[in-house]
């Protein structure tokens, strides 16, 4: 990965004429802010176009111009293609040119809602697991049989190209994204800058069952949701939950699916590896002892689960993460 700074990284979104400004303005939020503000202001980030100098349409009725064309990929550490046209129409070369120049030289690959599918004309998605909008997940698996959709995830990190669904899936995985780079605490700061949730996992679902009017219920999940991230050393028991909860296990565990989209087992597992990264980012703590105030028992025990998420050690992820930002592999 290229950069001008070690910590600084250039961040190039694509705009292309008649887009959405939401769409525009996901990558916008998260990667720029005020010098020294937040973790936002570790990014240099351009907006660029085929013509730097042309206007461009919005669906909102108003027009922008980028000021840059695609020479910004040139040199950015990180590409965003912020979303595609609804009817998934064939991208420009130039753009598809730009977009296989960027990654070969080594930039990271940000391909968030339907942006998915000028990445996959560029052939950067085959031999991929990848999200994008559920809506259309099926026409870009049929496009390109190479790439694997997967049409129930919010979004997908594959090192050195990362995916997303629609809409609001785009802050989360450039939330992610910044999290992978500066860490928990500067994301979670951001997040809470822009009013969002602070991190939810990727493999969560799209589109979650809830039901209207919030019943009296959801407040009593969310207080033992909320105990459960105070207490992560301590086993936990859909039952004993259950009825800290006042429901019974059966009514617990579907207003458990219905608020989060995943079990309370996946659930759990992400909390304790969030809160074991978050110890390691910024204390000195034994590994041992991350182990046992994240909840997993042993050290051994976060190794293991620790490999399995995020390919590499507790170890070698704190002097990574203090030596410099993670790298995007391929």
């Amino acid at each position: 990965m290229t950069q001008n700074h070690p910590s600084t990284w250039r961040v190039a979104v694509i705009a292309f004429d008649g887009m959405t400004p939401f769409h525009l303005s996901v990558p916008c939020l998260v990667f720029s802010g005020r010098p020294g503000a937040d973790a936002r202001s570790r990014f240099a980030l351009t907006v660029c176009g085929a013509d730097p100098d042309a206007p461009l349409a919005t669906s909102a009725g108003f027009g922008i111009v980028p000021g840059h064309g695609l020479e910004a990929l040139l040199d950015a550490d990180i590409v965003v293609m912020p979303a595609w046209y609804d009817d998934c129409r064939p991208a420009p070369p130039a753009l598809l040119d730009a977009l296989r120049a960027a990654h070969a030289r080594g930039a990271c690959i940000v391909a968030l809602c339907l942006g998915a599918f000028p990445v996959a004309e560029a052939g950067l998605l085959d031999g991929r697991t990848v999200a994008t909008h559920w809506a259309l997940a099926a026409e870009l698996a049929r496009r390109h049989p190479r790439v694997k959709v997967d049409p129930d995830v919010l979004y997908v990190d594959d090192g050195d190209v990362l995916t997303s669904a629609g809409v609001a899936a785009g802050i989360d995985c450039c939330l992610h994204l910044m999290r992978r780079l500066c860490g928990a605490d500067a994301a979670n700061h951001v997040a809470r800058m822009l009013v969002v949730a602070p991190h939810r996992q990727g493999g969560q679902a799209q589109f979650i069952e809830r039901p209207l009017p919030v019943s009296p219920s959801d407040g009593r999940l969310s207080a033992v949701l909320d105990w459960v991230t105070r207490h992560l050393a301590e086993e936990h028991g859909i039952d004993d939950l259950a009825q800290r909860a006042a429901m019974s296990r059966r009514n617990f565990t579907r207003h458990f699916r219905q608020a989060t989209g995943t079990s309370f087992k996946q659930w759990l597992l992400a909390q304790r590896l969030a809160h074991a990264r978050w110890m390691l980012e910024t204390s000195d703590a034994a590994v041992e002892v991350v182990a046992q105030e994240a909840g997993f028992g042993s050290a051994l025990s976060l190794r293991q689960h620790f490999r399995a998420a995020l390919q590499t050690s507790p170890a070698a992820y704190r002097k990574a993460f203090r030596q410099q930002a993670p790298q995007f592999a391929a």
